[in-house]
């Protein structure tokens, strides 16, 4: 059975020094949970079974990040 959880090859897998999770901490999106996600979804997309629902949660994350990000102006 493929892991799901810890590692799993659809974000990269714990080799790789570009999994998904390593490059978010990297450049510490990790503390915006908007954009995370959009990262998340993005890099992942087409390793999942649905490309265009990735790229379709990614741009709901980032619609909403910037809709924060204009009402707090």
């Amino acid at each position: 059975m493929k892991e799901r959880v810890n590692h799993p090859s659809h974000y990269g897998g714990e080799d790789n020094p570009y999994e998904v999770i390593k490059i978010i901490e990297h450049y510490g999106l990790d503390k915006d949970a908007y954009l995370f996600n959009v990262i998340k979804y993005i890099l992942r997309a087409d390793k999942k079974d649905n490309y265009e629902e990735d790229l379709k949660k990614a741009l709901w994350y980032l619609n909403r990040k910037v809709e924060r990000v204009c009402n707090q102006k």
